[in-house]
C-alpha cells in the first residue's frame, strides 16, 4: 500500500512539473498574445524560418519549422536577443 501511495505521489509531482514547464514555454503564439509584433524574418540555412518579435525594447528570435507529417508549423524555440 505504501508503495502505491509513493508511486501516485511521484507521478502527480512529475505530471505537475511537466505541465508547469509547458505553460511557461515561450512560443510565437504566446509572444503575439503579449502584443509582440513581427519586425523581421530570416531563412536559416538548415531550413525552417526565423521570426524576430519585438515589444518596446524587448526583442526575441524564434525558430519555427515543420515536418512532413505535422499538421502545423511549430515553434522550436524562442530566445531573447541581447
Amino acid at each position: 500500500m505504501t508503495r502505491t501511495i509513493a508511486l501516485a505521489l511521484l507521478l502527480t509531482t512529475l505530471g505537475g512539473a511537466a505541465s508547469a514547464q509547458q505553460a511557461s514555454q515561450v512560443t510565437v503564439q504566446s509572444l503575439l498574445a503579449q502584443d509582440y509584433a513581427v519586425v523581421g524574418t530570416s531563412s536559416p540555412a538548415g531550413g525552417g524560418g526565423g521570426l524576430y518579435l519585438q515589444k518596446k525594447e524587448k526583442l526575441y528570435f524564434c525558430y519555427v519549422s515543420e515536418t512532413p507529417g505535422s499538421p502545423t508549423v511549430a515553434t522550436r524555440y524562442c530566445k531573447p536577443v541581447q
